[in-house]
């Protein structure tokens, strides 16, 4: 079948049902009192949603930190904000993603899913509680940014080969893979994202996956995550805002279109452009961050540990490669 003519049934099935059932709610209240009080968060996930289906970072990479560095609302909020509000835009790139029949990693898809859900639960109950908002808001781009510097020195290198799977894929991998989706999973638990970005970078520069296949590879991943994640705050904690549903209300039919819109233009991008992509996402979120918060003492000293402490365990990772890589060979 001619990729061309591939007609993703199942994203236009779930488009029609979402617009249908939000217009049947929004005929019941003030849509103009909505969008006067939301407005921020709608602009906001117009961008955020594009980077959500077109980067292994989900929309909360956006959201969060505009949410609580800009316009403070809780992280508790923010964060039960981006369950939600991906359960709707990362499921529709998702689903135009298989529609499409674009390339993915399933072993890695499903063994990070695993791992990432027991994270996520445990991470729920167990490191949330500890976690203070402003630690969690300058933890988040420190991390990420150690990875983007990562990964822009790995791309500079002209020889890098980059495979569409793991090679010579067995047990090891397995085990690899669920703990890295447990980690991410507890990284979720503080955000509403972090498994897609975290496992990407394992999948990037430990395996040498290509971006174009990584990135939509953790795009599913993070729609399963968030599914569950929305249900576990909803039906289980029961801790889930209502400032939160307003704001999810505001933009579900923005997301639902910018989304999939996102997904579907990496899909025609070449490698490289997709990784520069993410290293000015991963850059303006960390100096934006450092602007707004301006941390000082403890808060500075922990953004420098957790920076060069990422870019240490990510640059092993990519010595740990090329070892990899000769005992294959």
């Amino acid at each position: 079948m001619n990729p061309k003519r591939r007609i993703p049934i199942l994203y236009f099935v779930f488009l029609l049902v979402v617009l249908i059932c939000w217009a049947l709610y929004v005929r019941n209240i003030d849509l103009l009192a909505l969008y006067a009080k939301r407005w921020p968060s709608a602009l906001t996930m117009v961008f955020g949603s594009f980077v959500a289906g077109s980067s292994p970072e989900g929309s909360a990479a956006i959201s969060y930190p505009i949410f609580t560095l800009l316009l403070n609302i809780p992280p508790a909020v923010a964060r039960n904000f981006s369950f939600a509000i991906q359960s709707i835009g990362m499921t529709s790139a998702t689903l135009l993603i298989l529609g499409l029949r674009v390339k993915v990693e399933w072993n890695y898809i499903r063994f990070v899913t695993i791992g990432g859900l027991f994270g996520l639960v445990f991470g729920t109950y167990a490191i949330v509680p500890l976690v203070s908002p402003a630690m969690a808001k300058l933890f988040f781009v420190s991390l990420w940014l150690s990875f983007g510097l990562t990964l822009w020195m790995q791309n500079r290198r002209p020889a890098r080969k980059v495979y569409d799977a793991i090679s010579n894929f067995n047990k090891k991998d397995i085990i690899v893979l669920i703990l890295c989706g447990f980690i991410g999973g507890m990284i979720s638990s503080l955000f509403g994202t972090g498994i897609n970005i975290f496992t990407y970078c394992i999948m990037t520069i430990y395996y040498g996956i290509s971006e174009k296949v990584a990135t939509p590879s953790s795009v599913i991943i993070m729609t399963i995550e968030t599914i569950f994640g929305i249900f576990l705050h909803t039906q289980i904690v029961k801790d889930f805002q209502p400032a939160a549903f307003e704001m999810w209300l505001a933009c579900v039919p923005i997301v639902i279109f910018f989304a999939p819109l996102g997904a579907y233009i990496v899909s025609k991008l070449p490698r490289k452009r997709i990784a520069q992509f993410l290293y000015l996402v991963l850059f303006i979120q960390f100096f934006g961050a450092m602007w707004v918060i301006k941390p000082t003492g403890m808060k500075l000293v922990m953004c420098i540990a957790v920076l060069f402490i990422g870019l240490a365990v990510f640059s092993y990772l990519a010595k740990m490669a090329k070892a990899r890589k000769i005992a294959l060979e």
